[in-house]
Parts: structure tokens; C-alpha cells; sequence
């Protein structure tokens, strides 16, 4: 759904992190033509290398701009068209209301800017825009999102909006069997 999604929203280039399940994701998914879109895959084998971890191994296989991030494991209708990035910061991320599953959220929005604390807080979609300097100083291997996002945050770096659309965490075989239910 994602891949196709992109392509209408005008993303010809996707870059796909594999890991668990990589194979199977590569033969189904192939080099993108019948999408409409160019996929190339970044591995992150022998084990996952957690978001920020995976994205940085992917960098190379990035142009040299700002790049969207959705994660695989969510179910949303939100227009990556209108993603944007504003021209002072180094990330821009989709917050979302908070889920069952996570009633405390991630980061508040202050002024247009994501904050790590707020008397409301979202959670954060995994949907996301971010220039390649938000990976400045990280070195291949495992690591998370959050601490480069706070540094952003810190520097006033890191936009944020509120998307009230459709919004799914699929991210265990539980919600999975739900949403298809």
C-alpha cells in the first residue's frame, strides 16, 4: 500500500529497509516498475539495526535532499504529497492522537515545533522528513530515533504537525488480525 501510495503522491525513488522477512519483501515487491517507482533495498542483516540505525545505513542509497520515512508496520491515509520540511529545521514528523496502545505519546507540538514534553502529548506515526544532518556524528550499527529527534528538538530543529486521518499501528500480529477482522 505504501509503495503505491508514494508513487501517486510523485515519489519515483524508494528505498525499502529489509530485515526480518527481507526475501520474501524483495521477490513480492521487486524493482518497483509495476508501481511506477524505481525500489532499491538497503539490508540490515545480520539483525535489525532499529530505525535511526537502518535509516543511516540507507543514507548513501538517499539523494543528497531531505527524504520522507514511513514506516512499514503502519496503516494510514495520510497525503505523503504535503509532507513538507521547513527550510530551518532537520526533521518535520506526523504526530498522531494516541493510540490504546499508547496513551502517553511521544512529543507535544509548540508553535509548530515537535517538544519532548508538553501538558499534550501525540504520538509520533512514523511518518517523517528529514535531511541527512539529522544523522551527523552516527556511525553504522544499531541505534534509535529519539535521541537524534531530541537533539532536533533541543536546537529547534524538528517540525511537527497533527494528522487527525486515518492512522494504524500494525506493528503486532494482534493489531494486525484486527484490522483485517
Amino acid at each position: 500500500r505504501h509503495v503505491e501510495r508514494l508513487a501517486q503522491a510523485g515519489i519515483e525513488r524508494v528505498v525499502i529497509n529489509l530485515s526480518w522477512l527481507g526475501p520474501m519483501i524483495r521477490d513480492y515487491l521487486g524493482d518497483g516498475s509495476r508501481y511506477g517507482v524505481s525500489i532499491h533495498y538497503s539490508e540490515e542483516s545480520p539483525r535489525a539495526l532499529e530505525t535511526a540505525g537502518g535509516i543511516f545505513r540507507a543514507l548513501p542509497t538517499l539523494s543528497p535532499g531531505p527524504f520522507l520515512v514511513v514506516n512499514g508496520d503502519v496503516l494510514t491515509d495520510y497525503p505523503f504529497e504535503r509532507l513538507r520540511l521547513g527550510d530551518s529545521h532537520d526533521a518535520h514528523l506526523v504526530l498522531v492522537p494516541n493510540p490504546p496502545q499508547h496513551p502517553d505519546g511521544d512529543f507535544g507540538l509548540q508553535a509548530g515545533l515537535a517538544v519532548p514534553a508538553a501538558a499534550e502529548r501525540h504520538t509520533f506515526s512514523g511518518i517523517a522528513v528529514y535531511r541527512p544532518e539529522l544523522f551527523a556524528g552516527c556511525a553504522d550499527g544499531v541505534f534509535p530515533l529519539k535521541p537524534l529527534l531530541l537533539r532536533a528538538m533541543a536546537a529547534q530543529r524538528c517540525g511537527a504537525e497533527i494528522y487527525p486521518g486515518l492512522w494504524e499501528d500494525v506493528g503486532t500480529p494482534e493489531r494486525l488480525r484486527a484490522l483485517n477482522g
